[in-house]
């Protein structure tokens, strides 16, 4: 069976990932498009999810492309007509919002897919094996980029839910929840916000794993040249750096895998097998994290952001 998919949104994710992931991915093609500002040639065309779901374009599954404010509605609307589900990260604006989606497809038999693409880079799985018998002693992550280059234009990110940086720090959030051999909770959290924006630009994390080892995030979106997207794992027998956004591993200082971005074909294909198995992949335990992080937050205020 070939899935039939509706994508919600036609922005920059959308076109630089899913799109292409779509077309290169045996069991799962692109039926129509939903989107309030572009469409596809060739392709039925809707404004919104609302449209495509009333018309008789017949699709099996839809995929939100589309900002977290706003997407429940449209998560919502997506379930109520039976359409097995992928959520873009962040999964939605808020912790409650997104677990009340899993309690409603579970209710219908329905695929909900809650994406971490991070994940899903070469060296993670690798990452994790390795760190399965060992002892954590310290973990050490920095995520810095340029929020000007990853989000021209793109104000959503600086509105209420948008998340601001945790929004790429989620990458590393989700990456390091997966690796680890033991859980990790918030202790204190520092979060810098310009003074036009209400979403943080930059923020100092720290926590404690159940066995007490101390896990460090720097989160910057003001880095400019070279960006930076490292973990480092101190263990009782070794040092584990994964770096490139889990792209890269190294044990050691011996790099053991460097291999190209197919993060969201892994998604696709893993969204496939979930739909013809009947189950769902639903880890909010990333999204937690930040919500903590706001929760415990010291407030400071930064000078202003220009585009």
């Amino acid at each position: 069976m070939t899935i039939r998919l509706g994508l919600v949104g036609l922005g920059k994710i959308a076109r630089d990932q899913h799109l292409p992931a779509i077309a290169a991915t045996e069991g799962i093609q692109l039926a129509a498009i939903a989107s309030r500002n572009a469409g596809l040639p060739d392709l039925p065309y809707f404004h919104d999810v609302d449209a495509l779901l009333a018309s008789d374009t017949a699709v099996d599954a839809i995929s939100l492309c589309t900002p977290p404010q706003g997407r429940f509605e449209q998560a919502f609307a997506a379930l109520k007509s039976g359409k097995h589900l992928m959520l873009e990260k962040p999964p939605g604006m808020s912790v409650a919002e997104v677990e009340a989606l899993g309690r409603m497809a579970r209710e219908k038999g329905l695929t909900i897919f809650a994406t971490w693409h991070s994940r899903e880079a070469a060296g993670v799985e690798a990452a994790r094996a390795f760190l399965a018998d060992k002892t954590i002693r310290s973990v050490r992550i920095d995520w810095k980029e340029d929020v000007r280059h990853w989000h021209p234009g793109q104000q959503w990110i600086w509105e209420p839910g948008g998340l601001g940086v945790f929004d790429p720090g989620i990458n590393a959030l989700s990456i390091v929840t997966h690796i680890l051999p033991e859980p990790m909770h918030l202790t204190a959290s520092t979060l810098d916000f310009p003074e036009n924006r209400h979403a943080p630009i930059a923020a100092s994390l720290a926590f404690r794993t159940m066995s007490g080892a101390p896990v460090e995030a720097e989160f910057d979106w003001r880095q400019t040249g070279p960006q930076t997207w490292d973990i480092r794992v101190e263990t009782d027998r070794g040092e584990l750096v994964l770096s490139h956004g889990g792209s890269r591993l190294a044990i050691d200082g011996v790099q053991r895998m460097a291999e190209p971005d197919r993060e969201y074909r892994n998604l696709y294909r893993r969204f496939i097998e979930l739909v013809g198995s009947g189950q769902s992949d639903f880890d909010l335990s990333p999204l937690i994290h930040v919500a903590d992080a706001f929760l415990l937050g010291q407030r400071r205020v930064t000078d202003a952001f220009h585009d």
